[in-house]
């Protein structure tokens, strides 16, 4: 198991508040990923308006929520199943998956591993490599799965180099997995930030493969990480009936399920999100390709990894000198495979974006 470091997580704003003396308040977090325009004015006007709906249970099988997450996702409301939060249904499906050896594509987010290493689990990396800008091989990858592996676990696009899997690309690995007996979980809780979610999303072929799930939540898009709503996609009957079996009742609650039904019909909240992400993308994109101090690595998402090549600077340093600014980044020498010359920061508004900008180049 490799060793993960501490580091300051995106929601850790109170942990900044009490060592550097700084209000939360003041702190502008480039580190959460999180939608820049805040929750849908949808759901803020809807959430008033149906607050009575906390009187009483909500549906139990969730009929309606999942129709809506179904229409959202352009799938069957028979494949959803919501949690609280995608974690919960992470480490649902890792439970009753009961993988002995996982295969990880790292560096990327350390709760997978952890919940494989509470079953009893063993972890094992794959790395995306430097030399390929973090892009993964496809057909060396799959020369080395192998029938020890029970699990692979996939972010797509991946936190942290936000760097993706293209459909066509997935639909090889989801081929030689099933040769394998190797289960795929994907998270794509980044995926809507993506340039064409087409392109990258593996939803449309969870119709034709029953070895893959798919993981989604509205913390990040939706930027609603306090609402605790996720949902998975599968086409396997037994591990959803499994699922559903095994799973707490209620666990999404009645206030969870109105903002369902209202954030994923927001389209014009949507379109902003998504117009506002990419024209930010590319605009900073340029401005630190350009920069000799940092090599930006193109994203599919809503962040961007950054190399520092300045000597004798280092992503500790460049997280102390923003957060005294009130600005957090985050230190990326946490994951695996990356050291003490990666920063990672989200896209936020333009004049937020370019204070940022201004202190990493000054």
């Amino acid at each position: 198991m490799i060793k993960h470091k501490d580091h300051f997580h995106g929601s850790d704003l109170e942990k900044i508040e009490q060592i550097y003396g700084i209000k939360k308040e003041d702190i502008i977090s480039f580190s959460a990923n999180v939608n820049p325009l805040g929750i849908s004015p949808k759901l803020r006007d809807g959430i008033a308006a149906n607050i009575d709906c906390i009187s009483t249970y909500p549906d139990r099988d969730y009929l309606q929520l999942r129709k809506c997450i179904a229409d959202y996702c352009a799938t069957e409301s028979e494949n959803i199943i919501v949690g609280n939060g995608s974690t919960e249904l992470i480490s649902l499906i890792i439970q009753i998956q009961h993988p002995t050896k996982a295969l990880i594509l790292g560096p990327t987010y350390s709760e997978y591993e952890r919940e494989i290493a509470l079953g009893g689990g063993k972890t094992i990396y794959y790395p995306l490599r430097e030399e390929n800008d973090f892009q993964l091989d496809v057909n060396q990858f799959i020369g080395k799965l192998s029938e020890d592996i029970d699990m692979l676990v996939i972010c797509n696009p991946n936190n942290p180099t936000g760097t993706a899997i293209k459909k066509h690309d997935m639909r090889k690995i989801l081929d030689a997995c099933k040769e394998c007996d190797i289960f795929v979980m994907v998270d794509e809780t980044y995926v809507e930030f993506a340039e064409n979610i087409n392109d990258i999303s593996s939803v449309s072929l969870t119709r034709t493969y029953t070895n893959i799930a798919i993981l989604r939540g509205t913390s990040k898009f939706f930027a609603a990480p306090g609402l605790r709503l996720g949902y998975a996609i599968c086409s396997n009957t037994d591990l959803m009936q499994t699922m559903n079996q095994r799973k707490d009742p209620w666990t999404i609650n009645s206030i969870a399920v109105v903002a369902g039904t209202l954030m994923f019909s927001d389209e014009d909240y949507i379109l902003k999100t998504r117009d506002l992400v990419a024209s930010e993308r590319n605009r900073l994109y340029d401005i630190f390709e350009k920069s000799s101090r940092f090599k930006p690595y193109w994203p599919q998402s809503n962040f961007m990894l950054l190399k520092i090549l300045e000597d004798g600077i280092t992503s500790n340093e460049l997280f102390d000198r923003c957060i005294r600014q009130g600005l957090m980044i985050r230190d990326c020498s946490t994951f695996p495979y990356l050291g003490d010359n990666f920063i990672r920061f989200c896209f936020m508004k333009p004049d937020d974006n370019d204070k940022l900008k201004a202190l990493l180049l000054q």
